[in-house]
């Protein structure tokens, strides 16, 4: 048994822990029932925590929202939220006038930097079936040069973003959905340009692994003092390097050895791989917060207090898009575009 590529294997939570260059991830997945005229849940809210609903009941939750599930108005500054949608819908709303719905596939990049207000919220949009949820939320930090930043935040459309498939001597496939980074000659859309992973030479991988039941695929290595995670977040088994992983698990490797990847034979297997040159600097969070000293943190509170990021130019904390409203961001400069 191959154990030289695995040096950790953990268990994952609701928040994930991730490799410096990225703070964490948190992994949503909610079968929310059929939505309302309001865009929020037939289903009555009793028995939850309004506000604060974080305990999945029914198979959803409503986390920060009263009357849609999502996350209200909160600040942030100095790090970027890369927010992958793989099923359902998100409101995006900000202090700088900026508003959109992407959802199936599409990746907001935001870069909060000096900092702004937002809300995420998660519209059901299907009065007639269910509404399924899926997405990843993962908190890239930003070097001290960048911490301030001007807010800006771009779109990475699904039809934008390359799948590259590759098969093995069995003809089974494994689909690699390339938000951040290459392989086998294709490139990810350009993230944000004050972003850690505008530079390549940091080599910032986002991928999304589909491995069909059975395949097998080989990853490749890349440079030494590169931090690399798998996150197995869907499948009933998985081999690494010949090492059983057991499901929502995560493995950091190597980056400098190939890794032989098998999904089990009775079901696919879908991995996040997360891989970065680590930032050499000190880290200070403090809630929404990531600066490099305790001092920038007091500094962003009370700038926070004193400002509100820009104020909040919308009627409610939670504001969503017209029901009818297809996929499209609006920009602070007034731009819109929508995909294709």
């Amino acid at each position: 048994m191959d154990t030289t590529a695995i040096q950790n294997i953990y268990p994952l939570q609701f928040q994930w822990e991730t490799p410096n260059p990225f703070l964490f991830c948190v992994h949503h997945a909610d079968d929310y029932p059929e939505g309302n005229e309001e865009m929020g849940p037939v289903e009555p809210l009793t028995g939850r925590t309004i506000g604060q609903d974080f305990r999945l009941k029914d198979g959803w939750r409503m986390y920060h929202g009263e009357r849609v599930p999502g996350f209200p108005m909160h600040p942030h500054r100095g790090f970027e939220t890369v927010t992958v949608v793989r099923r359902g819908f998100v409101d995006h709303s900000d202090s700088h006038g900026a508003a959109g719905r992407y959802g199936n596939g599409d990746v907001q990049w935001m870069t909060a930097g000096s900092g702004l207000q937002h809300a995420e919220m998660f519209p059901l949009l299907n009065q007639d079936n269910r509404n399924p949820l899926e997405l990843f939320q993962i908190w890239l930090n930003l070097p001290a040069k960048r911490k301030f930043a001007d807010p800006h935040f771009k779109m990475l459309w699904a039809e934008d973003i390359p799948v590259v498939t590759m098969k093995d001597n069995s003809g089974n496939a494994t689909r690699v959905t390339l938000i951040a980074g290459e392989l086998e000659g294709e490139k990810a859309p350009a993230p944000a340009p004050d972003s850690w992973a505008a530079d390549a030479e940091n080599n910032v991988a986002i991928w999304i692994i589909e491995m069909e039941a059975g395949a097998k695929w080989t990853l490749p290595a890349v440079q030494k003092d590169l931090k690399r995670t798998l996150f197995f977040y869907e499948g009933d088994a998985l081999r690494i390097s010949g090492n059983d992983i057991a499901s929502y698990h995560a493995v950091e490797l190597a980056a400098d050895q190939v890794v032989e990847l098998e999904a089990g034979s009775d079901e696919p297997a879908k991995l996040l791989m997360l891989q970065g040159r680590p930032i050499q600097e000190t880290v200070v969070q403090y809630g929404p917060f990531v600066m490099n000293t305790k001092q920038e943190i007091q500094e962003a509170f009370a700038e926070y207090q004193r400002s509100q990021f820009g104020g909040w130019p919308y009627d409610r904390p939670d504001p969503v898009n017209p029901h009818d409203r297809g996929r499209f961001a609006r920009y602070s400069d007034g731009r819109e575009e929508t995909p294709g």
